[in-house]
């Protein structure tokens, strides 16, 4: 079984700055893509930003030259570093990632979530 859990949200004031942790644990034999996404109040899920497994990034429009996402494949752990944050980026922010686990090497990779780790920005 495959779990995957978000850390490091919180209240931040408006320009201030929180870095995302999401670890995945289980038997897990290969990670793709791993990912951010985030869902307001009364919005759809939206993608934040994505890391390949050879860390090519893609980043949502809004959030690019304020937001990094990186990786340590060695630890199974994607991170999102979050700058110059803005009302606007208040959400709940959900890890995503694509993995083959050992028990189903066989198939292709499956999409896992986490449970999310809100982020309030606010004065």
């Amino acid at each position: 079984q495959v779990q995957l859990v978000e850390s490091g949200g919180g209240l931040v004031q408006p320009g201030g700055s929180l870095r995302l942790s999401c670890v995945a644990s289980g038997s897990i034999l290969s990670i793709n893509t791993m990912g951010w996404y985030r869902q307001a109040p009364g919005k759809q899920r939206e993608l934040v930003a994505t890391i390949t497994s050879n860390r090519y990034t893609n980043y949502k429009d809004s959030v690019k030259g304020r937001f990094t996402i990186s990786r340590d494949n060695a630890k199974n752990t994607v991170y999102l570093q979050m700058n110059s944050l803005k009302p606007e980026d208040t959400a709940v922010y959900y890890c995503n990632a694509e993995i083959t686990t050992v028990l189903e090497w066989y198939k292709d990779a499956m999409d896992y979530w986490g449970k999310g780790t809100l982020v309030t920005v606010s004065k």
